[in-house]
């Protein structure tokens, strides 16, 4: 390779290819560095089952529409990333796999240190650098984790993939947002005894008054709310909320509903002691939170529609749905003895966790997490791109990465005027 050109792309995800396709479009020399394959955290951190929350329509990138014939659908996980790989041969996208980016330093110039898989590490010379390599690249424990006694499986939910290959016996999952409740439901499917310990994680109805309710969200702008427009600014830091994109048209997610198909719903994982874990009793207020957060959310929806004076169609039968008013739905287990429930294997649903260290310039805070305004770095050239709330709601998802995209490779155009 010779260098320098004009911008190295660390990840080659939906940010990453992004990017480089409007720097393609404005005939910018630049590559795209990926350590594993194409969507490598699509294929290596979601199960065998696993199928996109958000409707088919809203997981493309510029300048390629949704190519199939379910656009009020859910892509399956080998779906999504077949779409990003025609993607790249479609627009002949640089990118190169198998390349993992060592550091990043700048002197005058920036200079990328990467390594092609058996080969030495070699030195790209730039003049602009996008971090779109995600804030989920290492997975999260506990640190309880240790305490588990050895005969227990432990794995985390970017290790899960089918039931099948766990050992027999009941499951313990910790964690109640997204990933922890639709593997509970995989797991359920299989016929395995699975016991939750539940999280405050709001959740919505996969349908309401006759639509998807991502469709009702996009309508309202609801996207398109910015982070500098939040006033309560930890709104940015909560989970996303429950739901599911399996079936025809997805499915609500509740604890009520997973107590039903016969989840023993816990509180939180507070201690492992000796062979037992001991749990918290915040297993109701979770689940009065989820139906408080599922009505409010239906709530706007209805101020939306009146407001533009829409007669609001009917509302459909969802049971998931109903509230459970007296929290009947939770055990009142606050010990579980690993040996006598006959638990086999846990599994964490407790998130991931990034690390950064690998930039070697002032561009971290005190966690170790990017200091950015809408993705632009206090240091020239250096940007980022691919976390929830760059700058508005979908930035965190495949929707908002046209929006994002665009900005960053303008950002660079004005930066590289005149190179």
């Amino acid at each position: 390779m010779i260098s320098p050109i004009d911008t190295v792309i660390v990840g080659a995800g939906q940010a990453g290819l992004g990017v480089s396709f409007f720097l393609q479009k404005d005939h910018r020399k630049h590559v795209v560095f990926e350590r594993g394959r194409i969507g490598e955290s699509w294929l290596s951190q979601r199960w065998d089952s696993f199928k996109l929350n958000t409707l088919n329509y809203m997981n493309v990138l510029p300048g390629l529409s949704y190519p199939g014939t379910e656009p009020d659908g859910f892509w399956k996980r080998d779906e999504l990333v077949n779409y990003f790989r025609d993607y790249v041969d479609r627009f002949q996208l640089p990118v190169q796999t198998g390349v993992t980016v060592k550091s990043v330093e700048k002197d005058g110039m920036f200079h990328v240190r990467m390594q092609k898989k058996g080969q030495a590490v070699e030195t790209v010379d730039c003049r602009s650098v996008v971090i779109a390599s995600g804030s989920q690249q290492s997975s999260k424990y506990s640190s309880m984790s240790t305490l588990i006694p050895e005969n227990i499986t432990q794995l985390h939910t970017s290790n899960y993939r089918n039931p099948q290959v766990l050992p027999d016996g009941a499951i313990v999952v910790v964690g109640g947002g997204q990933s922890g409740c639709q593997i509970a439901e995989d797991l359920l499917k299989a016929g395995r005894e699975v016991y939750l310990c539940t999280s405050r994680v709001g959740r919505v109805p996969r349908r309401y008054r006759g639509r998807d309710i991502l469709d009702w969200w996009v309508d309202m702008k609801f996207w398109d709310v910015t982070l500098k427009e939040l006033e309560d600014k930890s709104i940015s830091r909560a989970p996303q909320p429950q739901t599911s994109g399996l079936g025809r048209h997805g499915h609500t997610v509740s604890y009520q509903q997973l107590a039903r198909q016969g989840v023993v719903l816990l509180g939180r994982l507070r201690e492992v002691d000796g062979g037992s874990l001991v749990l918290g009793d915040e297993a109701a207020a979770n689940v009065h939170y989820a139906d408080e957060f599922s009505q409010t959310m239906k709530n706007r929806i209805d101020a939306y529609l009146e407001k533009a004076g829409i007669t609001p169609p009917p509302i459909e039968e969802d049971p998931a749905d109903e509230p459970d008013l007296q929290a009947d739905c939770v055990s009142p287990l606050r010990r579980l003895n690993l040996q006598q429930a006959n638990i086999s294997t846990i599994i964490w649903a407790t998130g991931f966790t990034s690390d950064f260290s690998w930039i070697h310039l002032p561009v971290l805070d005190n966690n170790g997490m990017p200091i950015h305004q809408r993705g632009i770095s206090p240091v020239s050239g250096l940007y980022f791109i691919g976390f929830p709330w760059l700058n508005s709601r979908k930035s965190g998802i495949i929707y908002g990465i046209e929006e994002d995209a665009q900005f960053i490779a303008n950002a660079i155009k004005d930066q590289l005027v005149g190179i």
